[in-house]
C-alpha cells in the first residue's frame, strides 16, 4: 500500500518536512517513490508548497494521505482560488 506522508528534514530543534510518496512499510525517512511539496512549521504563518496536481494523480492510483498530511492538503487547496 502506497502512503502520503511527511518525512522529517532540517537541524535539530528546527523541523521541516517534506511530502513523500512512499510505500507504507518503509521507514519513515526512508526511500519514497516521489516527492510532492515541502512544509515548514516553524515560520509565521507556516509554509506549505505541495502540488496539487500530483497529489491528486497519487490518490487516483491508490496512495492514501496520512491524517497529519490530508489536514494540510486540505488547508492548501483553500489558500489556491478555485480556477474558473
Amino acid at each position: 500500500m502506497v502512503r502520503i506522508r511527511l518525512t522529517r528534514t532540517g537541524a535539530k530543534k528546527k523541523p521541516s518536512y517534506r511530502f513523500a510518496v512512499a510505500d507504507k512499510r518503509s521507514p519513515r525517512d526512508g526511500r519514497c517513490l516521489e516527492y510532492l511539496g515541502h512544509y515548514n512549521p516553524m515560520v509565521e504563518p507556516p509554509v506549505i508548497h505541495i502540488d496539487l496536481a500530483r497529489v491528486d494523480f497519487w490518490i487516483g492510483k491508490g496512495a492514501q494521505p496520512s491524517e497529519t498530511v490530508a489536514a494540510l492538503i486540505a488547508k492548501a487547496r483553500k489558500a489556491v482560488p478555485a480556477e474558473a
